[in-house]
């Protein structure tokens, strides 16, 4: 919460409880200008937000009884007073919990040289768009573009947190209306819309979001890779993220019938996978299982979907890199992709099929499909969150082979999978949020520092870096690295 508010909502959690002792030495006038000042002070400085109206109502109440209350009579506990008292805590319990839940944020502060700009791009592909019903439909996608820049910010203002789509696309999600979520107007990111890229040629990484979720939730782990030199093509997976305007107006959300069309009756394939783990099947016994389960189960066509997705951009950067805002700042032999958790799964697989790509990381995603009988030829990381050991640990087959190149494969303790995004910030209550015990912060500062060492290491070939320095200065960063048969 933010200082006026926390002062604003310790006055009205206190002050009614005090008031008639307080206003034996102070004059009434006196206190109610203080509650007016203090209230201005929060509007103009911090502005007005729905979270924090059980305090304006107790701020009101509160106002009226000291204009009212007699000092001289002789206050007696009757049924009355009781009851108001009763709804004066239930009232300030709501006005604490609410800001708490659901804060005005800060993000994390970039700790890269650069500031960091973003750009949006448009494509209409000739791919069919097989998600929606009407044959002719092309797929669109809409991009986010996060770049160093070395243009002077210091009078600009940044840009707003996340998209008037992806708000409206999560507050559908959980059932509000698009309007409980303008409090995000006071979030402050370190993202500036439209400056100079930065002079030179940076590597490029192609991130690919979660199943569901908002394209534009990753500012703390994309804010902070752009600040270190890397050009970032932010994937907008239509009709499966929350959401996405084109520029033309047109808004696509998330289709939750297609959802249900593909995903009716998957559990069944999952079914023998479940019990493999639940018996107590070894690792040998397991594996023909979950084989079958991994390349039958419905999120392959995701995957699928995805992946082609990411070559297709892949294939744009040439022409990128040729004309426009992005001409000649692209290192081209310098790709790289990850994502997270199905974006994750999506990234694990462009790999295989496309050897423009110099390293990939899965974060917290699965790979279904037939990756499980192969092998990368290049350097992979794998950051997992801290699942429950009853959690069935599909990766550990589906990695089997590993790379011929180094593979990293990590663990963040005391994570939850919406620990990697911004919603430990956005939603700081774990048991409402699903993240970990981790500190937001600290998880976020060990998961930037480790994918930027990998992709330094991997992709920029910078000495300095090395992954594994990460897991030896975090207790709470698991990892175990395999070089594979290249390196040894």
């Amino acid at each position: 919460m933010r200082i006026i508010e926390i002062i604003l909502l310790l006055t009205v959690t206190i002050l009614p409880f005090v008031k008639r002792r307080l206003l034996l030495r102070v004059r009434s006038n006196h206190l109610l200008l203080f509650l007016g000042v203090l209230l201005s002070l929060h509007l103009v400085i911090e502005g007005y937000r729905w979270q924090m109206f059980p305090a304006y109502l107790l701020l009101l109440l509160l106002a009226w009884r000291i204009k009212v209350v007699n000092v001289s009579n002789v206050a007696r506990l009757s049924l009355v007073r009781i009851f108001g008292f009763f709804g004066i805590i239930v009232l300030a319990m709501l006005g604490w919990l609410l800001p708490i839940i659901l804060p005005v944020f800060s993000l994390p502060d970039p700790r890269g040289s650069y500031n960091v700009g973003s750009k949006s791009i448009y494509v209409q592909t000739d791919r069919d768009e097989v998600i929606t019903e009407d044959p002719d439909d092309k797929r669109e996608l809409q991009y986010k573009i996060w770049y160093p820049s070395e243009a002077d910010v210091s009078s600009i203002k940044s840009e707003e947190y996340v998209d008037e789509a992806s708000r409206a696309g999560f507050a559908t999600k959980y059932g509000l209306p698009p309007s409980a979520l303008n409090y995000l107007d006071h979030v402050k990111t370190h993202v500036y819309p439209e400056i100079p890229v930065a002079n030179g040629s940076f590597p490029v990484l192609v991130f690919s979001h979660g199943y569901g979720s908002k394209a534009t939730g990753y500012y703390a782990l994309l804010t902070e890779l752009a600040s270190q030199g890397y050009i970032i093509i932010n994937m907008n997976h239509t009709y499966e993220s929350l959401g996405a305007t084109f520029p033309d107006g047109r808004v696509k959300y998330f289709d939750y019938d297609f959802q249900r069309k593909i995903s009716s009756g998957g559990m069944t394939v999952m079914e023998p996978l479940i019990a493999a783990f639940k018996d107590g099947l070894d690792f040998e016994q397991r594996h023909p299982i979950v084989r079958t389960a991994v390349n039958d189960f419905y999120e392959v066509e995701s995957v699928d979907r995805w992946a082609e997705d990411i070559i297709g951009t892949i294939d744009l950067l040439e022409k990128w890199n040729q004309s426009g805002p992005l001409a000649g700042r692209m290192a081209l032999d310098k790709v790289g992709v990850f994502g997270h958790s199905n974006g994750g799964g999506a990234a694990g697989k462009v790999p295989l099929v496309d050897q423009r790509v110099k390293a990939a990381a899965n974060i917290d995603g699965i790979t279904w499909g037939n990756l499980i009988d192969t092998t990368y030829q290049i350097p992979f990381l794998y950051i997992s969150a801290d699942w429950p050991e009853e959690h069935e640990d599909i990766n550990s087959h589906i990695y089997l082979n590993k790379s011929t190149d180094y593979f990293y494969e990590t663990k963040l303790l005391n994570s939850g999978h919406p620990n990697f995004m911004d919603i430990p910030f956005m939603i700081p209550v774990s048991a409402v949020a699903g993240t970990g015990a981790i500190d937001p912060y600290l998880g976020m500062e060990i998961v930037t520092k480790l994918v930027t060492s990998f992709f330094d290491r991997h992709l920029k070939n910078a000495p300095e870096a090395n992954p594994q320095w990460i897991g030896e200065q975090y207790e709470l960063l698991e990892m175990t690295v395999y070089p594979g048969d290249s390196i040894k």
